[in-house]
């Protein structure tokens, strides 16, 4: 399996999901700038966390008109899965590949640590290691997390099964108090109709081996891996 990792200027998690590849893959992914115009033959693109363009005008909305974007979209319409953390959530959005927005958090403060997560559906290709239910714990850390979609939107996601992740308490409770947020219906991660476009605002790539105090992304990334293959 090839990836790609898109870098834009203020990427700051490119580093981090080039070495998870690496690491679970045993292959270097592909480095594209955003201004390439074209992808390298790839299996999965990544969009990968910071604060592209200092997330001046609105987080993402810089970055989803760069010129490997056209590319990107294209190949995600085409069936590439496409992985977005964090501002590589904020980037689909913008783009219009998931639906939605993302607005300040709820306390308006940087959030940085360890949530619990609970697994709404292992029916994705990024998430069929898990089982339905289980809680995991990733680290989030963004100032922009608060996902929000009017109430026809949340219907359909729930109907559809398309809220992957949503902020839990330990016993695995979506409670106000876990929603870190502020999110509607304390959702961390969607995928798009298809399944195969996952945006999420926790980083998996920060948990892949235990020195990392877990390894609950790993999975993410072995799911993708025994999917494609």
């Amino acid at each position: 399996m090839k990836a790609a990792v898109i870098v834009f200027p203020g990427s700051n998690c490119d580093r981090d999901v080039q070495v998870a590849l690496q690491n679970r893959m045993g292959t270097a992914p592909h480095m594209v700038w955003h201004r390439e115009t074209t992808l390298p033959k790839t299996d999965l693109i990544v969009l990968p966390g910071g604060f592209s363009y200092g997330d001046y005008l609105r987080c993402g909305a810089m970055a989803a008109n760069s010129p490997i974007m056209r590319a990107v979209v294209a190949a995600a319409r085409a069936g590439t899965p496409v992985l977005g953390i964090c501002n590589g959530f904020q980037i689909l959005i913008e783009a219009g590949l998931l639906p939605g927005a993302l607005m300040r958090n709820r306390d308006l403060k940087f959030i940085c640590k360890d949530v619990n997560l609970r697994v709404e559906t292992t029916d994705s290709i990024f998430t069929s290691r898990f089982n339905n239910g289980e809680i995991i714990k990733i680290p989030v850390a963004h100032h922009d997390g608060n996902y929000f979609a009017d109430a026809e939107t949340v219907k359909r996601l729930k109907g559809e099964g398309q809220i992957v992740l949503r902020y839990c308490d330990r016993d695995g409770e979506a409670t106000d108090a876990a929603n870190i947020n502020g999110s509607v219906s304390n959702i961390a991660g969607i995928v798009d109709e298809e399944r195969r476009i996952f945006g999420l605002m926790p980083h998996p790539e920060r948990v892949i081996e235990p020195l990392h105090r877990g390894t609950h992304g790993a999975m993410i990334f072995d799911s993708l891996m025994e999917a494609l293959a």
